[in-house]
C-alpha cells in the first residue's frame, strides 16, 4: 500500500487533496517584515484577490525551502501506518527543498527500512503540476500500483505543456528565476513576456507579446500548434487575480475546439504568486511536446 502526497506549489488545496486522496505538504513564504506565512495553516482559504493586491502595493514575499525535520513530520505518520509514500511534486529544478527531503529520507529509511519513497517530478509548477496530480489520482484510485504510476509518468509528464504571460518580470528577477536583463525588457510598457517550462523543469522567457490581447492570442496559438488529444484531457487556466483575462482565453479555446472542451480556471497558489506577481495568466494542456 502507498499514500499519495503532494505540495501546495501544485495548486492543490486541502479540499482538493482530500477529494483526490493526497496528503498535503505546505510550502511557506515570508513577508518583507519577516512574518512567515503557512498557507492553509495560518488561514483556511486563500484570498487571492487580497494577496495580489498586496503585491501590487509593493510587497514582494520570499519563499524558502523546508527543513529536513519538516519532511520527517509529514512522512513519518504514514510510514508508521505501514504504508509507502508516492510523492508527486513540483519541479525539483526550481527549489533546494528536495535536498532537505533527501536528507529526511536518509533518516527515515533507517527507522523504517521496509518502506519505500516513490517520487514523481512533474517538472513543472502550479497548473502544470496540478493537471498531472489529477491524472495520477485517477490512476491511483483506479487501483494502479506505484510502479505502474511511475511508468505512466515516464511516458506522460513531458506531454503536458504550460505557457503563460507575465505582466512584469520584476517578481521573477528578484527571486532569481529570470535574468535582470529579461526583466528590464519585460517592463517595457505594454509588453507581456511569454514564459514556458521545459522538459528539465526550468522556466524560461521564450518570447513577448504586445498588450493583454496579444498575449492571450499567443497562448491560444501555442495550444493550437502543440495540442495532442486535447479533448481527452482537461485544460487548465491559471491566473494571479486576472480572472477576466482567464475567462477571455477560455472563451477563445472553446470557440476553437468546441463547447465540449473541458476547461477549468483556478487561481495560482501564493508561493508561486510570489515569483510571478499579479496579472499572470497561463494555460496547461496535453501536448505533442513541451
Amino acid at each position: 500500500m502507498y499514500q499519495l502526497f503532494t505540495d501546495t506549489d501544485t495548486d492543490v488545496t486541502p479540499k482538493i487533496a482530500e477529494k483526490l486522496g493526497y496528503k498535503l505538504i505546505i510550502m511557506p513564504y515570508t513577508l518583507s517584515n519577516g512574518t512567515e506565512v503557512h498557507p492553509y495553516i495560518d488561514y483556511e482559504t486563500f484570498d487571492y484577490v487580497s494577496f495580489y493586491q498586496m503585491l501590487r502595493k509593493g510587497e514582494i514575499p520570499k519563499t524558502f525551502a523546508l527543513a529536513p525535520t519538516k519532511y520527517i513530520e509529514y512522512f513519518e505518520p504514514t510510514l508508521k501506518e505501514g504504508k509507502d509514500i508516492l510523492y508527486v511534486h513540483f519541479s525539483a529544478a526550481m527549489s533546494g527543498t528536495f535536498d532537505s527531503m533527501k536528507i529526511a529520507w536518509e533518516e527515515l529509511s533507517k527507522r523504517y527500512p521496509d518502506r519505500k519513497l516513490y517520487t514523481v517530478d512533474t517538472k513543472g509548477i502550479s497548473i502544470l503540476s496540478h493537471i498531472i496530480i489529477e491524472e495520477i489520482a485517477t490512476l491511483a484510485n483506479g487501483g494502479a500500483t506505484a510502479d505502474e504510476i511511475l511508468d505512466w509518468a515516464n511516458r506522460e509528464v513531458d506531454k503536458f505543456a504550460v505557457y503563460f504571460y507575465s505582466n512584469n518580470l520584476k517578481f521573477f528577477a528578484r527571486s532569481g528565476r529570470i535574468s535582470n536583463f529579461s526583466a528590464a525588457m519585460g517592463s517595457l510598457i505594454g509588453i507581456r513576456p511569454i514564459i514556458s517550462v521545459d522538459d528539465k523543469g526550468v522556466m524560461s522567457s521564450i518570447g513577448k507579446a504586445k498588450g493583454k490581447s496579444g498575449a492571450i492570442d499567443a497562448l491560444l496559438n501555442y495550444v493550437k500548434t502543440l495540442q495532442d488529444d486535447i479533448k481527452g484531457h482537461k485544460v487548465l487556466i491559471g491566473h494571479t487575480d486576472a480572472l477576466d483575462q482567464a475567462q477571455t482565453l477560455e472563451g477563445l479555446l472553446k470557440k476553437e475546439f468546441g463547447d465540449d472542451l473541458v476547461v477549468e480556471i483556478m487561481p495560482v497558489n501564493p508561493t508561486i504568486g510570489c515569483h510571478c506577481g499579479p496579472e499572470t495568466v497561463g494555460v496547461c494542456f496535453h501536448a505533442i511536446h513541451r
